[in-house]
């Protein structure tokens, strides 16, 4: 089992106090995330670290310079009381191909929406992505992403906390099989609570993250 997940594009790391999660992150590190954009109407922004290759993390929370948004801000962040890596994603070859292959093997990755965010220096970025709560909402298993013709936010230069290690727990390690195989990926998946748990190397040593 690899360490790291085939096709790992980012995790999310989702916080109530993005400010907070942000200087947390660099105090235990010693790296400090760069701004990574503004999910406009979203409510949300986030700062982002490589993870080494065409790796990132993702820190996202709320806004506070954009009014309420009219639904829920994603990934549950409205109902979050502490920073918590909630899931995580891959980027296959081709997103259609591989929500193709996937539903044919039993898993459902659910419907591609497509988000963009804009950078702090004015570029637009635009991709695609699935729903990945429709068919897990432990968010265990992974949701896709295809960036097409946008730059790839781990090509931005910056800076990187190479990851060592992202494990799972979930009550049945065993309901997660079937998913990850069909959509070509793995992950270590042990028995407890359902968490998300990431090492990176820093240096000030390796640093763990829930």
């Amino acid at each position: 089992m690899n360490a790291v997940p085939p096709l790992l594009d980012h995790l999310v790391l989702a916080t109530p106090d993005l400010a907070a999660t942000v200087a947390d992150f660099t105090r235990r590190t010693g790296v400090t995330p760069e701004p990574g954009g503004v999910h406009l109407g979203l409510g949300t922004r986030n700062h982002l670290v490589g993870l080494g290759g065409r790796r990132y993390l993702e820190i996202l929370g709320p806004d506070p310079e954009q009014p309420e948004p009219a639904g829920p801000r994603p990934f549950g962040v409205d109902q979050l009381t502490e920073p918590r890596t909630l899931t995580w994603a891959i980027s296959p070859p081709d997103l259609d191909t591989a929500i193709t292959a996937a539903r044919a093997r039993g898993y459902d990755p659910g419907p591609v929406r497509p988000m963009s965010r804009r950078t702090p220096d004015g570029t637009l970025l635009r991709w695609r992505l699935t729903d990945g709560t429709s068919g897990d909402p432990s968010g265990l298993v992974p949701f896709l992403i295809d960036w097409g013709d946008s730059r790839h936010p781990a090509d931005s230069g910056l800076p990187v906390t190479p990851l060592l290690e992202l494990r799972a727990t979930l009550p049945d390690p065993e309901a997660l099989r079937g998913p990850l195989a069909a959509l070509d990926t793995e992950l270590t998946v042990t028995t407890g609570p359902a968490a998300l748990t990431f090492i990176v190397d820093t240096p000030k040593g390796p640093v763990t993250f829930g």
